[in-house]
C-alpha cells in the first residue's frame, strides 16, 4: 500500500509516539494526515467515532490513542486502564470496518505477554500464560484487539494488523512522575537529585529486572513500515532486540545528567515483569525493519531534549 495516495487518520497523533508518528509521514510525501483531538471527538463514545470516520473518510486508521502510564499509574487506575483502552480500540476497529477503511493499525504493547514468557519474546509465545499482574488489565485490553483484528479479518476480510511495542523513550516524553515510564522518570530524578546535591537517588524495585526499549524515532519508522506492508493480523514485534537491568539502566543515566551520588534500591516497591527482550525475527522479515539507534545514543538525545526544553539547563558534559 501506497501511504503517499491514501487519506490517514492517526488517533493519538498529537500524543508522544504520535507526533513522531505524523511528522514521519509527512516527511515521506503523506499529506493527507488527519489528528483527531480528545476535546473535539472523545474515542470512547460511539457516536463521536462515527462523526469521525464520517466527516474525514479515512482510507487507513493508525491507531495509537491509548490510556498509558508507569508500574505506579498501573497500579492505581487498573479498571479505567482496563475500559477506556478496550472500548476505544473495539468501537474504533468495529465503525472502521462499516465505514469501508481499507487497513486498520493497532500499536500494542509487550505488556501483553504472559509474565513469565520465554526471552526473547516469541509472537508464538503471547497465549501461554497470564500478564504481569501490575499492567495485566491494560495489556489484556490491547490483546483483545489482536482478538478483534483476527476474528475480523477472518469473518469479514478486514485488513486489521497489529505490532507489539516495546518500552518507548525518547523527545517528547512524558516526564510526570506520578504517570511516566523508566527511562523518562529516571532522567527526571536524576537530574533533580543532581541539582539539589542529594547524596542517594532511591529508585524502585532491586534493580535486577531487565527492559528492552527503541528510540521513539526508529518506532514511527516501524509504525509506517508496518501500515504499508503489513498484510497478516497476527502480531509483529516491534523493538531493538537488546536487553538492559534497571540497575545498569541507572547507572547509565546517572553518568550521563551528572549524578553523583549513591544509587539505593527499594525492594519494597513492584519490580514489574522479570524480564523484557524481544525476538525481532518477524520484522526484519515481514517489514524490512531494524532499529538503528543504540540505546547510549538514543539517551543523550533524550537527556539533551529535557534540559533544553523542559528546565532551561545545558546537557552535561558525559
Amino acid at each position: 500500500m501506497d501511504l503517499r495516495k491514501k487519506r490517514i487518520v492517526v488517533t493519538g497523533g498529537a500524543g508522544f509516539l504520535g507526533q513522531h508518528v505524523v511528522a514521519h509521514l509527512r516527511r515521506s510525501g503523506c499529506n493527507d494526515v488527519y489528528v483527531p483531538r480528545s476535546a473535539q471527538y472523545d474515542l470512547s463514545q460511539e457516536s463521536l467515532v462515527r462523526r469521525l470516520l464520517t466527516e474525514h473518510k479515512p482510507d487507513v486508521v493508525i491507531h495509537l490513542a491509548a490510556v498509558v502510564g508507569g508500574i505506579g499509574a498501573n497500579s492505581r487506575n487498573p479498571g479505567s486502564f482496563f475500559y477506556k483502552n478496550l472500548i476505544i480500540g473495539a468501537q474504533l476497529l468495529e465503525l472502521s470496518r462499516q465505514h469501508g477503511v481499507q487497513k486498520f493499525l493497532t500499536a500494542g504493547t509487550i505488556c501483553s505477554y504472559p509474565k513469565f514468557t520465554p526471552v526473547p519474546f516469541k509472537e508464538s509465545d503471547l497465549w501461554i500464560g497470564y500478564p504481569e499482574e501490575t499492567n495485566a488489565p491494560y495489556g489484556l485490553a490491547k490483546k483483545m484487539l489482536i482478538v478483534q483484528s483476527q476474528a475480523y479479518r477472518q469473518q469479514y476480510g478486514f485488513n486489521a494488523v497489529n505490532v507489539l511495542l516495546v518500552n518507548l523513550y525518547g523527545p517528547g516524553d512524558n516526564f510526570d512522575l506520578e504517570s511516566s515510564h523508566v527511562i523518562p522518570a529516571l532522567i527526571r530524578k536524576c537530574i533533580q537529585a543532581r541539582d539539589r546535591g542529594n547524596e542517594v537517588l532511591t529508585v524502585w524495585g532491586t534493580g535486577r529486572p531487565t527492559r528492552e526499549f527503541i528510540y521513539v524515532e526508529d518506532a514511527a519508522r516501524a509504525i509506517h513500515l508496518a501500515a504499508e506492508r503489513l498484510e497478516t493480523s497476527d502480531p509483529v514485534n516491534i523493538g531493538s532486540g537488546q536487553e538492559i537491568s534497571i540497575a545498569a539502566l541507572v547507572e547509565s543515566i546517572a553518568k550521563k545528567t551528572g549524578f553523583k551520588g549513591k544509587i539505593q534500591f527499594d525492594p519494597s516497591k513492584p519490580d514489574g515483569q522479570p524480564r523484557r527482550c524481544l525476538d525481532v525475527t518477524l520484522a526484519k522479515q515481514l517489514l524490512q525493519f531494524e532499529a538503528s539507534t543504540p540505546l547510549s545514543e538514543g539517551l543523550e538525545k533524550t537527556i539533551s531534549w529535557y534540559l533544553n526544553t523542559q528546565t532551561g539547563h545545558p546537557p552535561v558534559a558525559a
